[in-house]
């Protein structure tokens, strides 16, 4: 390199890529500063020194890097190659919050282009940001003399260098951080070694490749050799990773933006050496792809030890016998969590937007963060990968991703590794597969033999993924209509806690028909509905999705249970199929405790006591669900008492063709009995077991009744249909809010009360029923009548109409306002605020008049 107003040295590329003059050694004068990575200092060693950051024959380059990794000081000037003392004015340090175009691109993660007016030198300044939002590594700063050095192709081959520096550092910066720093190289110091590429154009048209000088060294390939043939540098390729780089030199599979790809070559020497790519592909004006920009450099830190060659082999040998998804999980996870000493290893699916896990080591629900547990539906969580912006912000790169302790992450990905967090996207066929997580409670530095085995691992599981996916699509068709049928979340209740647990079969299809349910009703009750399909299919999950949803209408409506239970049995029979299903329902009153329950040809329902003491309950039964049109189903009612937990469950977890029901039943109530009744999820889990192998599937739904604190307040009136029906009706309102001291709300409770009242009186036949209801902050009126017709509020009322007025009175007097069909009729409410206050004594008051 020359000195400053000296010619350049012939040399430099231009924007057409290919192989060229090697670069001369340097002038007297000439500084490199950069790693020492041993070799002798030779002028050819420093000629070739001054390419690694200078791959693409700048005058100079230089790279920046944060001078302390926490605070907001300098970014101190790590390496250069060219140029002399220090060259072109570049200081040794600029401020983060200054204003010069290195501290800018830093901040903004936006590559500068500047003029010699811009930049203050003699020729063009490029400023390019190292790293990506989560985590900014540095800048490259690369200077030409001539003015207009950075043609579009130039500046996106910079671009894709940068990318291929910032991976470099990442995955070294952990590397005896210590000796980096003593060696004066700051954070960048053992990443140069990576830095060592070139750059190359291919015309996907005619498979001709103009690669530089450099590209051809590491391949091995004299330039006065090469025939510009990419099938020459691919024959130097390892036969297992040329599946790989033919999605790039194929125009119908390319490649993911901004993902590097990692391969080995076998030099002519029989050295194997891995090399990473980063690419860029421009279209023509057709919209057809037409070149691929590419650069390439040395991977040497991927290279793995014998260790890790022997892992990788098992891994690959355990992989091809995997034909489920779940035993590719299986085998990734048994294949890291021990070599790498992992507290937590997770392997996920992509769904659409949504990340389905496979696979959890440890399976314990809490041995993973609160996000996940919240998230808990069946045996494993599943999330949106909206949740999990940075998870998915890795996963779009398509490179192994590594955090150091302490890093700030959202609480759901912070808590999988606290001492150290990796994240393994799982590529196959230019996609992404699913996505792997290896997490440490305690303080973990990744070295590079770590990113080889995670790299290796990653892109061997992908296809693994992909392969299990094909021959296993029934059983993902089956598995997601089976996940859609199953409630996502329970609702919360007043008075107890609810939690559910499903985990389909190991064996066979891995699909059947177990449900569960919980539906809040009115009058502060609660149905519990446990239930399972004959059979393991797609037909079996159809018909289970069938029930739920028939036992959910039918409860909502207000029947009593043997009703709701006899409905769905008539509806199973008349629709022509030969399975049947077994069904528990109860019915509990969460303010009193009294449970009704009917059985349907299901297990009966198990109960601990506060004291610890369990029981098999005695639950009169009626047949399955299905088989018998005109089928009895007889109420039992039974009492709880305030820390009574009742667990429901299907024949799953407690009979197999080596456990007899009545001991599988016996062994379940000891779990139950000694599982602490503080968490119900907990329970659930320990009911559940940790059976590696099952033949059917299971379904435990548990509710721990804890009673309500503070019991609503309610009183009924039956209205006789008399001329005077309203008048009375509003008496009776009137002196039941002055018992509970609503005084400053009665205006409109009385009005409101006046048009439900008339219009039932007005347009319904039979009985109707005032009922009024004081819970919290909110009085609740409801009027109940025999015809099953809702009330259709009017769009529009003339102003000459004497009617229709009524329901847009009591929108407007309301927080809110519905209809419900109830056993054959309706009931139509209306939810008013009221002011706190103190709560009268409860009571309950049922008149007529």
């Amino acid at each position: 390199m020359p000195h400053h107003g000296e010619e350049a040295v012939n040399g430099d590329m231009s924007d057409e890529v290919g192989p060229g003059p090697s670069a001369p050694a340097p002038r007297a004068g000439t500084a490199t500063v950069a790693y020492d990575d041993g070799f002798p200092r030779t002028e050819a060693v420093q000629a070739v020194t001054a390419r690694v950051l200078g791959f693409s024959g700048a005058e100079l380059t230089a790279v920046y890097v944060p001078a302390d990794a926490e605070g907001d000081g300098d970014l101190q000037l790590a390496g250069t190659a060219g140029g002399w003392g220090l060259p072109y004015g570049l200081p040794t340090h600029c401020a983060r919050s200054g204003d010069s175009p290195v501290a800018t691109a830093f901040r903004t993660g936006v590559p500068l282009w500047l003029g010699p007016e811009e930049s203050a030198t003699v020729g063009s300044m490029g400023v390019l940001p190292l790293g990506g939002d989560t985590q900014r590594l540095g800048c490259l700063v690369v200077v030409d003399k001539r003015p207009d050095a950075f043609g579009a192709d130039r500046r996106r081959l910079l671009e894709l260098h940068a990318d291929q520096v910032a991976a470099g550092l990442e995955a070294v910066a952990a590397r005896d951080l210590g000796r980096a720093k003593g060696a004066g190289g700051g954070r960048l110091g053992p990443g140069l070694e990576t830095l060592r590429g070139g750059a190359f154009t291919l015309g996907l048209g005619t498979g001709r490749i103009a690669a530089d000088a450099q590209v051809l060294a590491l391949f091995g390939i004299p330039p006065e050799g090469f025939d510009g043939q990419v099938e020459t540098l691919l024959a130097r390729t390892a036969p297992d990773d040329v599946p790989a780089l033919m999605a790039i030199v194929e125009p119908d599979r390319l490649p993911t933006p901004g993902q590097q790809l990692s391969f080995r070559i076998r030099r002519p020497n029989g050295e194997l050496r891995w090399l990473s790519l980063r690419c860029q592909v421009l279209m023509a004006a057709t919209g057809a792809p037409e070149r691929v920009l590419g650069v390439v450099a040395d991977a040497a830190y991927l290279r793995p030890s014998a260790d890790e060659v022997a892992i990788v082999r098992r891994l690959s040998a355990a992989l091809a016998g995997a034909t489920t998804i779940r035993d590719v999980s299986r085998v990734v996870v048994a294949a890291l969590r021990v070599p790498l000493g992992a507290s937590r290893v997770a392997v996920a699916e992509l769904e659409a937007d949504r990340f389905v896990v496979t696979v959890l080591d440890p399976p314990e629900p809490d041995a993973w963060p609160e996000e996940w547990r919240s998230e808990w539906r069946s045996e494993w969580p599943d999330t949106s990968c909206h949740r999990l912006p940075t998870l998915e912000a890795a996963v779009r790169a398509g490179q192994v991703a590594l955090w150091p302790p302490g890093a700030a992450l959202e609480p759901g990905l912070a808590g999988v590794g606290p001492g150290g967090l990796a994240v393994l996207p799982l590529p196959a066929d230019g996609r992404m597969a699913g996505v792997c997580l290896v997490g440490w409670d305690e303080e973990h530095r990744f070295g590079p033999e770590e990113r080889s085995l995670l790299t290796a691992t990653a892109g061997l599981a992908g296809q693994a993924l992909v392969r299990a996916r094909a021959l296993d699509a029934g059983h993902e068709l089956t598995t997601m209509l089976q996940r859609s049928l199953l409630p996502r979340k329970l609702p919360k209740l007043a008075g107890g806690v609810a939690a559910a647990r499903y985990l389909p079969a190991t064996v066979g299809l891995e699909v059947g028909g177990d449900w569960y349910d919980v539906i809040p009703l009115s009058d502060g009750h609660v149905a519990l509905v446990i239930g399972d399909v004959e059979g393991h299919s797609a037909g079996a999950a159809s018909i289970m999705g069938q029930m739920r949803t028939a036992i959910r209408a039918y409860a909502v409506e207000g029947h009593p249970p043997d009703v709701v239970v006899s409905h769905t049995n008539r509806l199973l029979v008349g629709m022509e199929t030969d399975l049947f299903a077994t069904c528990c329902y109860v019915d509990l009153d969460m303010e009193e405790g009294i449970a009704w329950f009917v059985r349907a040809g299901h297990l009966p329902p198990l109960l601990r006591h506060p004291d610890g003491r369990t029981e098999e309950m005695d639950i009169a039964g009626g047949p399955p669900l299905g088989v018998v049109a005109d089928g009895e189903f007889p109420l039992t009612e039974v009492g709880l008492a305030p820390g009574t937990v009742l667990a429901l469950l299907t024949d799953g977890l407690a009979e197999s063709a080596h456990l007899p029901v009545e001991e599988g039943l016996r062994k379940v109530r000891e779990v139950l009995g000694a599982a602490d009744p503080s968490d119900a999820g907990r329970m659930a889990d320990e009911l559940l077991g940790s059976a590696k192998r099952r033949d059917d599937d299971v379904a435990v739904l548990v509710l721990r009744y804890d009673g309500m604190e503070v019991r609503p307040t309610r009183a009924r009136w039956a209205v006789w249909r008399l001329p005077d029906a309203v008048m009375h009706a509003r008496r009776f309102t009137a002196r039941t809010l002055r018992s509970w001291e609503v005084t400053q709300e009665m205006d409109v409770a009385l009005l409101v009360v006046s048009e439900l009242v008339t219009n039932a009186i007005a347009h319904t036949q039979g009985e109707v029923r005032l009922d009024l209801t004081l819970a919290a902050d909110r009085l609740r009126i409801a009027v109940n009548d025999a015809s099953p017709r809702a009330p259709v509020k009017p769009g529009s009322v003339d102003w000459e109409a004497t009617g229709g007025r009524g329901l847009l009175l009591v929108e407007a007097m309301s927080l809110v306002w519905g209809s419900v069909p109830l056993s054959g009729g309706k009931q139509v409410w209306s939810e008013i605020a009221v002011s706190p206050r103190e709560r009268p004594a409860r009571g309950s008051a049922e008149e007529g008049g």
